[in-house]
């Protein structure tokens, strides 16, 4: 079985290239950069350019759901790119309610059919949004989670998603939580320790795979 790890930074997947390495036989690692556009792009490159069985994307997210605790590992099971569609005034139109998607594109990309791996289906399977400012004020984390009841936001997810589905490549979504999403507080921030159980969690299901 050939495993696509694909990643935004070095950083987010350190501890699990510290163990199994940037590549072999059976896994490759991709860099894709910060944010949707890039992820999107390099994702479907790599995709395209060779066979791989499973792609996994690993990476850390904020919360909004407080029962999601800085450290938890989840699985994102559906996302969606949260901006996507027009302000009408004080209201906000998805892009569903515009009338702008095909016939074989959903505003909302659901995993139907995640790899098979006892360590993936015991992780929290969560809602998830994608976005290009992380939400970071009042007024618009309350109108982000009344629009979507979103747990958890991501700036690369839908993107990472999106690029597997147009594959038919089987796939799964690992976010560690490394805050709240609140107002900015960089001190409540438990990074190294998501990224750490970020890097245990990502072990243990390529290992199952």
């Amino acid at each position: 079985m050939r495993i696509l790890i694909i990643a935004a930074t070095a950083a987010e997947v350190a501890p699990l290239v510290a163990r199994i390495g940037p590549s072999s036989d059976r896994h490759e690692l991709l860099i894709t950069g910060a944010g949707m556009v890039a992820t999107a792009a390099r994702s479907s490159r790599a995709l395209a350019k060779a066979h791989f069985d499973v792609a996994l994307n690993v990476g850390v997210c904020g919360s909004f759901d407080r029962s999601l605790k800085p450290g938890t590992v989840a699985h994102v099971t559906s996302d969606r790119i949260a901006e996507l569609g027009a302000e009408d005034g004080d209201t906000f139109l998805s892009i569903d309610a515009l009338h702008l998607l095909g016939p074989d594109d959903r505003a909302e990309i659901i995993n139907l059919n995640p790899p098979d791996s006892l360590v993936l289906h015991r992780l929290p399977a969560v809602r998830g949004i994608t976005v290009n400012t992380v939400h970071g004020r009042e007024s618009s984390i309350a109108e982000v989670v009344k629009r979507f009841r979103p747990q958890v936001e991501s700036m690369e997810g839908a993107a990472f998603m999106y690029a597997c589905a147009i594959e038919g490549v089987r796939y799964a979504q690992l976010r560690a939580v490394s805050n709240i999403v609140e107002k900015r507080n960089r001190q409540a921030w438990k990074l190294d320790e998501a990224v750490a159980a970020l890097g245990e969690a990502a072990l243990a299901v390529i290992e199952q795979l």
